[in-house]
């Protein structure tokens, strides 16, 4: 069987580095990673900003809905070939809940079946997966926008706001499935990572990766971000951010600022 080794690093924007919330947090984006018999499953969640408009901390959204994922994934009521299953009842269970819980974010879930050896993804937004073999990216996931900086997302509005407030099923995700091999890289990370480095910039630090031992997927975990978090603020830099800002008629320059979550794993031999 096949199993992932992951380490995660992060920044919320507001320059306390690498501070983790309650729960895997940096900033309003969350992430998880949970082991079951039959599989390994990640999560990213980036909650949406706009709601501190509204007083309402956007990191609570995120943050249930991966704790909630997390959860599901431990008791085993999920199955491995369908992540979509795990957005969909972790967010119905958010739905449902007794305490009160506005907001929104995009979300990203990613499965490796250990005995068929297939990742399974679901991408709703933003977020997203690269898996690299070979010093290439071989699988990425795709970015789901309903117009320039408004991804599909996952929503709670208050009553007097619903239909006003974007909310897209987790039956819209995009979901992928592939075979991967042992050594395989999988960067899963939330939009501040990819809005501020290019695929060539990744797979750069991602050269530096020793081996499939934890420290050194720490290791590098950490640099990618510090090197995003440290682009987001030069107002020189020709961010992917800027460009895609540029491609849509805005002149813009600089990165972005935006709190960064990276997972990093590689497919390794399953030990218990």
């Amino acid at each position: 069987d096949y199993s992932l080794v992951t380490a995660s690093c992060g920044f919320g924007k507001d320059f306390r580095k690498g501070i983790l919330k309650k729960g895997m947090c940096y900033g309003d984006d969350a992430c998880f990673v949970a082991r079951h018999r039959s599989a390994d499953v990640l999560g990213v969640a980036d909650g949406v900003g706009g709601w501190r408009d509204y007083g309402v901390d956007p990191s609570q959204f995120s943050g249930t809905l991966m704790r909630t994922c997390e959860r599901l994934v431990k008791e085993g009521r999920f199955v491995p070939s369908n992540p979509v299953g795990i957005l969909t009842a972790g967010y119905c269970e958010l739905l449902q809940n007794k305490v009160p819980l506005l907001g929104s974010s995009t979300a990203c879930i990613v499965v490796l079946d250990r005995s068929s050896h297939r990742l399974h993804t679901a991408n709703l937004g933003d977020s997203g997966f690269l898996v690299v073999r070979g010093g290439e990216v071989v699988h990425r996931s795709d970015e789901q926008q309903h117009y320039f900086n408004t991804p599909f997302q996952l929503s709670i509005a208050p009553p007097e706001a619903e239909g006003v407030v974007l909310s897209d099923s987790p039956e819209a995700a995009d979901s992928t499935s592939f075979d991967v091999q042992l050594g395989d890289i999988i960067l899963t990370a939330t939009d501040g990572l990819f809005d501020n480095m290019p695929d060539y910039m990744i797979l750069q630090e991602l050269k530096k990766l020793k081996n499939s031992n934890y420290e050194s997927i720490q290791q590098t975990a950490r640099s990618i971000a510090e090197q995003a978090h440290e682009l987001a603020y030069d107002p020189t830099y020709m961010s992917p951010f800027a460009q895609f800002a540029c491609d849509n008629g805005l002149n813009v320059r600089g990165g972005k600022p935006d709190d960064i979550t990276v997972l990093l794993s590689i497919v390794a031999e399953y030990t218990d």
